[in-house]
């Protein structure tokens, strides 16, 4: 199989297109094409379904991108190391992470990162939906509470309590058989649970009705401030507001532990720049303690 063949395919996948391939790598889109078209001839198979504006993997196109890439990113790599000097992350790094997350100094870890390692050229994107790292072409993608999946593997650098806040003028629930409060939650989130929540050792159950749902931990921050409902979230995301008076604490919500991960595909080959950004994680939480991520979103 043709190298350069296969690297000019794994281009125009990644890229969605001849012609955004073409201005990305600065490669002629005709050679990238007549390219493609050889490792088509050469496997016996089409690649590419290509339609009038449209360039779609077909199903054997996504299993050579899939098979191939980590192994061409592993040949650059190499290339690099021996031009470079042994282990110096240097190349590109692009890393999804949740929304509040990168609003809680995300960017600070960012700049320090990019300070080390001005030869890696650095992307964060911030977003709530699920997203995989081959077919979105990420390298490192920040979530918590994963699905457990043997596709991914990683490194947890964070690990919370989910705590229930409310505005101080939300009033706080008399007890069991009060009146249900207004809850904010996820849209995943089964409607009009019963909160069990600690606090001092003493347990209270409190019945919520749903005012609102919805799709991250951002909007959800946004809403409880403004008073509409409690809602519950993870103590490092909110302890400053908490500190400020902003929001009131009304309890731990039981067996509801949080844990941030750092994950990437498990069958690549991980990267200096990678295992660079992993490790500086692990050493910004030290003991993997959410107080650290506090005095981060405080700027501390």
């Amino acid at each position: 199989m043709d190298l350069l063949a296969l690297a000019d395919f794994n281009d125009v996948a990644r890229h969605g297109g001849f012609g955004r391939a073409a201005r990305a790598t600065g490669r002629p889109k005709a050679t990238l094409s007549r390219r493609v078209r050889q490792l088509e001839d050469a496997l016996g198979v089409r690649l590419f379904e290509r339609g009038g504006h449209t360039l779609r993997l077909t199903p054997e196109g996504r299993e050579l991108q899939e098979r191939t890439q980590s192994l061409l990113e592993h040949i650059d790599e190499v290339g690099e190391v021996l031009r470079g000097g042994i282990g110096t992350p240097r190349g590109r790094l692009r890393i999804s992470a949740p929304v509040l997350f990168g609003q809680r100094g995300l960017g600070r870890i960012a700049a320090d990162y990019a300070l080390a390692y001005p030869q890696v050229q650095l992307e964060v994107v911030t977003e709530d939906r699920f997203v995989d790292p081959v077919d979105d072409d990420f390298d490192l993608i920040i979530r918590a509470n994963p699905d457990p999946s043997t596709d991914l593997a990683g490194r947890c650098f964070l690990r919370d309590v989910m705590v229930v806040v409310a505005a101080p003028s939300l009033p706080r629930p008399a007890g069991r058989n009060g009146v249900a409060v207004p809850a904010i939650t996820l849209s995943r989130t089964p409607a009009d649970a019963t909160w069990q929540l600690t606090r001092t050792r003493s347990v209270r159950h409190i019945a919520t009705r749903t005012v609102l749902r919805l799709s991250s931990m951002a909007m959800i921050h946004d809403a409880v401030t403004a008073g509409v409902g409690a809602a519950a979230m993870p103590r490092s995301l909110v302890q400053a507001d908490i500190d400020a008076g902003r929001l009131l604490d009304w309890g731990v919500l039981a067996d509801h532990p949080v844990e941030v991960w750092a994950l990437y595909p498990s069958h690549r080959h991980v990267s200096a720049r990678v295992a660079a950004f992993v490790k500086l994680l692990l050493d910004r939480f030290e003991n993997a303690s959410p107080r650290a991520f506090a005095r981060l979103a405080r700027g501390r």
